[in-house]
């Protein structure tokens, strides 16, 4: 693939994943548990989506061919 069409995957990608990590979050934080009861999936869904970030830069921006 050229390097224009693996940026535009790997963000469709990493938007679409960081968009269900979210709504669970949110979704888990308003419902039965709470914002305390969902404030440790709230954490590690933040750190996730910082990791996935973070290997869409390396994998996808900055890798060079």
């Amino acid at each position: 693939m050229s390097r224009m069409t693996t940026i535009i995957v790997a963000l469709i990608g990493t938007g679409l994943m960081m968009t269900f990590v979210i709504g669970l979050s949110h979704s888990i934080s308003t419902g039965f548990a709470g914002l305390k009861g969902g404030l440790p999936f709230m954490i590690i869904a933040i750190f996730v989506i910082a990791l996935a970030l973070y290997d869409f830069w390396e994998e996808a921006v900055r890798k060079d061919d």
